[in-house]
């Protein structure tokens, strides 16, 4: 078939192929330092690349048309179905047709700091496993989300070699069968018969970096290595509970969000997914929040991966000595979000020429939420160093001088109205989760000063500590709603709330605690899901709806399981996990029929599952 025959047959799959996948019907594979998404149709459509927050090469999941993708299938009518090759992060799309199975073994080599993880290196592994099958691939990149124009230089193509030349990026292609060019596209057709195999490689390129080819052999070698690493790497779990498969596999998730020259653990590896279809909730997650800091670090310090604790907490430190020796700006000493690198600068902006996901604009790029005032971060932060002084090392002198500032901040700074745990753009208010968490941030800190007899000002520390206690148990409980509410002079239920108990603040089985446990289950649970609040009953400054928000249904399990409801509890478990995708991966929200919503997969949510699998199979016995 030539060129031209190629050009006209047009986008894989013909008319009655939908633009978009559903979020849910992808995997992720990465090599610690950036990541694709791939869906079940077998077309890389997400990848950003050298690292996750670089432009995007592959984007068609937020634009069909312009994004680009790098496709692969069978070109006959098949069936597909994907999984994860056991205890790793090798994905596996099978498609089944008449005349034979066929299947493409997709992961990214894990290498170390030697000149090959410049590369990296995509493998594509193609394998007829019965019969035969006719595959067809077409590998379009779009250069800085679509917007950079390219040339392709193909001297090599009956050999398998082309190269994509950006003005801020170069990629090679190697491939095992021949390809042709067609216009700034690569292409191939070809034909296998059963045990036979193909092979491609997208490898970064420019410097010390040079196009090479991965032969066949190359290819099962570091398939083969690629899932010894993950296997080593996941057998260090201490979890042996009920739930291993999903709590192993959120492990392995958390683990491929990691960046690894720092050791920050991104909130998720996309950006604008959106909220709501046809909405403007379209936010960028490839950065680092404090605020999962405590969750990171007790979730990953639980099941036994203490390097990744370590490496965690010593970006964190980092950022705080920073930040720590400044003049506090007007959002505080620190900020609540960081690049993957530890920058503070993270500017937002929209890209027009993009339609975004299912026509959801706009598409974004940088995070203007970095800005915000969020009280609640310190309290996450003190709490994830207490945690890891508890079980992992001990804090550091340098280190405690400075979060004892933070503290001292946080006792002048507590009463000040904020933007809040959900980053809403309708104004500060005095959120009763942001004044909670500064009261762990005391509370964690004066533990950990007494337990390692630090140098502290306990007694201005304890009167701060017991006026924020004071202060929420006055005007953060409602008469009329009889539970505690969103924000002071207000009824409305949130669901942050549910992290009263599971921050140590109130009993489980307090009176208040339980009216309010019941009230967030009458008006924000359906069907074990959680919202985080009623936008119409408290407007966040954005328009449209959203869906329900997965951490805080794994928030409702704790908090039910803390109070002794055991039974719904596990329930309320057990419907969580069917709405995992078929790999079990979550985005950042369950749509009303179902379906994902937002960026994903989202750390925070794998990390919420974590932690309640270990509660409810502790509670259970």
């Amino acid at each position: 078939m030539t060129a031209g025959a190629f050009s006209a047959f047009g986008a894989f799959g013909g008319a009655d192929t939908p633009r978009y996948l559903p979020v849910a019907e992808h995997g992720l594979i990465g090599d610690l330092r950036s990541a694709a998404l791939v869906g079940t149709n077998g077309t890389i459509d997400w990848y950003c690349c050298p690292r996750f927050d670089a432009p995007s090469v592959f984007a068609s999941i937020l634009d069909a048309e312009r994004g680009g993708c790098f496709e692969l299938a069978a070109d006959v009518p098949t069936r597909t179905k994907q999984f994860y090759f056991p205890d790793t992060n090798v994905l596996i799309t099978r498609f089944f047709a008449d005349d034979g199975v066929g299947e493409i073994q997709d992961f990214m080599p894990i290498v170390g700091d030697s000149r090959e993880a410049d590369r990296h290196r995509l493998i594509r592994r193609v394998v007829c496993v019965r019969g035969s099958l006719p595959f067809r691939a077409r590998v379009a990149p779009r250069f800085e989300y679509g917007a950079q124009p390219h040339t392709v230089h193909g001297q090599h193509l009956q050999h398998g070699q082309a190269v994509f030349e950006s003005p801020s990026l170069s990629l090679a292609l190697t491939s095992s069968v021949p390809i042709e060019v067609a216009g700034p596209d690569v292409w191939s057709l070809f034909k296998l018969h059963e045990s036979e195999s193909a092979v491609f490689a997208l490898d970064q390129v420019g410097g010390d970096v040079a196009p090479r080819f991965c032969p066949l052999s190359e290819a099962e070698q570091q398939f083969n290595a690629t899932v010894r690493f993950w296997r080593r790497w996941l057998s260090r779990s201490r979890y042996r509970g009920r739930w291993r498969e999903m709590v192993h596999r959120s492990a392995l998730t958390l683990k491929l969000l990691t960046y690894a020259p720092t050791g920050a653990i991104i909130a998720a590896p996309t950006t604008s997914l959106p909220e709501q279809i046809g909405g403007e909730r379209n936010w960028d997650y490839r950065y680092v929040w404090i605020r999962d800091a405590a969750f990171c670090v007790y979730a990953l310090l639980r099941l036994g991966f203490t390097d990744e604790a370590e490496a965690f907490m010593g970006f964190l430190s980092e950022r705080v000595q920073l930040d720590a020796t400044k003049a506090p700006g007007p959002t505080g000493p620190l900020q609540i979000m960081y690049g993957i690198d530890g920058r503070r600068e993270l500017p937002e902006r929209e890209l027009p020429h993009l339609e975004g996901y299912r026509g959801s604009a706009p598409v974004r790029v940088g995070n203007d939420a970095v800005s915000q005032l969020q009280l609640d971060i310190y309290g996450a932060l003190v709490d994830s160093l207490y945690l890891y002084d508890k079980w992992g090392q001990p804090i550091s002198s340098a280190h405690w001088d400075s979060i004892s500032e933070l503290v001292d901040w946080v006792c002048d700074h507590w009463d000040q109205p904020d933007e809040g745990v959900w980053e809403t753009r309708g104004g500060r208010k005095n959120f009763l989760y942001s004044r909670l968490m500064c009261w762990v941030a005391i509370e964690r800190a004066m533990r950990l000063a007494q337990h390692r007899g630090l140098p502290a000002d306990v007694v201005r520390w304890g009167r701060s500590r017991d006026a924020i206690y004071r202060r929420i148990m006055r005007n953060g409980w409602s008469a009329e709603r009889h539970a505690f509410v969103q924000h002071e002079d207000s009824n409305v239920l949130d669901a942050s709330l549910l992290m009263m108990p599971l921050a140590k603040f109130i009993s489980p089985t307090d009176p208040k605690w339980l009216a309010t446990l019941d009230a967030l289950g009458e008006d924000l649970v359906s069907d074990s899901l959680v919202y985080r609040y009623d936008p119409q009953a408290s407007p966040d400054g954005l328009r449209g709806e959203e869906g329900t928000f997965s951490i805080c249904s794994f928030w409702y399990v704790e908090a039910l399981t803390r109070a002794g409801r055991l039974d719904e509890a596990r329930l309320a478990f057990e419907k969580m996990l069917t709405y995992a995708n078929h790999l079990g991966l979550y985005a950042e929200e369950i749509g009303h029929t179902g379906e994902q919503c937002g960026n994903f997969p989202q750390a925070f949510t794998h990390l919420a599952l974590i932690s309640a699998a270990f509660d409810l199979d502790r509670a259970l016995g």
